[in-house]
């Protein structure tokens, strides 16, 4: 249920990739904070389960759907609309749409197919700039500042050269720490701010491949060492959401903020100790 003074209490969110996984998760979080909620998902099926998902929490009256794809330019320009029709303003943009290119031939640079780099780009990249560009554009407007938050990755700058060597995701990922320090230091004077969560593994639809590998499992016990090693969960990363999202964080902007259960200060391998 909502905290009566939740830190997000009045705040009006898009979600794009907010039906599923780590952006479902997200929208729980912010709606028990008081937030209110547009969530994008490119699958009816999922959006359907998301609305199950909030009317379980009685959430559902501060919460919206759309369908749509985030690689398409017009996604999060009708998000963002629909917030502010819906809600009366929009106040914070969390894009968690990806996903891995593996299916479409990402891999190791001399083995990436043709379609790997602009599938895997679009994915990844493409639909970031377009959402964030969504909400630069509505905040301008609006007057009062905002947040964006992006979703990347530890292998932008932590890479695992045994275990996930996709190197279009990666520099996909790569280019959004770029995309959110550049915007944080342009926007600042309208106090919009820019952050990026960097993940390690997280158990998703996305991260399966590894779960079921005995080898990479036996690696994150101890490049993941918190918590025993475990794969991170997804809301592991929910209060950094809240938290960036929120007006306790009005004082930063550019952050990265790896919530990676230790990958980015761990050796990793195959020791038992």
């Amino acid at each position: 249920m909502e905290s009566p003074a939740g830190k997000l209490h009045g705040k009006v969110v898009v979600i794009v990739g907010g039906t599923t996984g780590l952006g479902l998760s997200a929208a729980r979080a912010c709606a028990a904070q008081g937030a209110r909620l547009v969530l994008v998902g490119r699958s009816a099926e999922s959006a359907k389960k998301a609305v199950s998902e909030l009317e379980k929490g009685a959430l559902q009256e501060r919460a919206t759907m759309l369908v749509a794809d985030a690689v398409l330019p017009a996604t999060a320009e009708e998000a963002v609309k629909l917030a502010i029709s819906r809600f009366g303003r929009f106040d914070a943009l969390y894009h968690v749409a990806g996903g891995s290119g593996r299916s479409f031939g990402d891999g190791p640079l001399h083995e990436i197919t043709d379609q790997a780099v602009p599938r895997t780009l679009e994915l990844n990249l493409q639909s970031a700039i377009y959402s964030n560009r969504a909400a630069v554009r509505a905040l301008m407007s609006q007057g009062g500042g905002g947040v964006v938050l992006n979703m990347g990755s530890v292998l932008a700058c932590s890479p695992s050269p045994s275990y996930f060597a996709t190197h279009v995701y990666a520099a996909a990922k790569s280019a959004l720490v770029g995309l959110t320090k550049s915007c944080a230091a342009y926007y600042a004077p309208h106090n919009i701010r820019f952050h990026l969560l960097a993940p390690a593994l997280v158990e998703t639809p996305m991260s399966a491949r590894a779960a079921r590998n005995d080898d990479i499992q036996q690696f994150i016990r101890t490049k993941q060492p918190l918590e025993g090693g475990r794969i991170g969960r997804a809301e592991d990363l929910d209060a950094a959401v809240v938290f960036l999202l929120s007006d306790g964080s009005r004082y930063m902007t550019g952050q990265v903020l790896a919530v990676d259960g230790g990958w980015s200060v761990s050796e990793g391998g195959n020791r038992d100790d």
